[in-house]
């Protein structure tokens, strides 16, 4: 009698042949799932307080198939930092590497990719809240390892460059100008469940968001004394 064959996105590594799938779209697919899935409960739950199974559940796959493909937590977690953080940040890193080297430049540059960016992955402000800056966090050392030789230290040079030439604020602290870009971009989108209600701003967009974000910056709070 024929036995019907497992799906390739529900059978366990041993049906697989050699530890090689079925159809290479198919695997694809179904990996990319479970990183979807792992960054949507990780954000909504953190990564600790959430076991495998119940990543494999979300991504509709078995917990054997999320096996096959990270083999443990740790594993999946280096994969959402080289899969999904890493290529924002180059992104971001790209953008910056393609325009005038002026302050106002760089963190109009910054500004619009990140908020463009957070707009579009909802998971990443509280991933980051709940994992790189709660302490114990398990994205803290991996995330900060990336961004700050490629972005954060690129950044205080340039601030600390157009001071000396006299074209930028003496009394901006370079060492902190990517907690404040960082809060003034992340801590809105994180934070959004406060704000709109609270202020009925549900008609602010990631445009609106980023003007604001750059009247501070470039312009400041008070308008000039008449």
């Amino acid at each position: 009698m024929n036995r019907k064959k497992p799906s390739p996105t529900t059978a366990p590594a041993a049906a697989r042949g050699r530890g090689r799938p079925a159809s290479a779209a198919v695997d694809r697919e179904a990996r990319e799932r479970l990183i979807d899935a792992a960054v949507t409960l990780f954000s909504e739950r953190g990564i600790a307080a959430t076991p495998l199974s119940a990543v494999a559940r979300a991504a509709h796959v078995t917990p054997a198939l999320l096996h096959y493909y990270f083999g443990n937590k740790e594993n999946l977690v280096d994969a959402i930092v080289e899969e999904r953080f890493v290529p924002i940040v180059s992104q971001v890193v790209h953008k910056l590497s393609g325009i005038e080297a002026t302050p106002r430049a760089a963190f109009t540059t910054f500004v619009q990719e990140v908020t463009a960016t957070l707009s579009t992955h909802p998971w990443l402000p509280p991933l980051w809240l709940r994992e790189v800056v709660t302490e114990g966090g398990q994205l803290r050392e991996r995330i900060v390892g990336h961004m700050a030789p490629r972005l954060a230290q690129p950044l205080v040079g340039l601030v600390r460059q157009a001071q000396a030439e006299g074209r930028l604020n003496p009394a901006i602290e370079p060492r902190l100008i990517m907690v404040s870009l960082i809060g003034l971009t992340v801590f809105p989108f994180a934070a959004q469940g406060i704000w709109r209600p609270l202020f009925e701003a549900g008609d602010v967009t990631a445009e609106s968001l980023a003007r604001h974000v750059l009247a501070l910056l470039l312009d400041g709070l008070l308008l000039p004394d008449k």
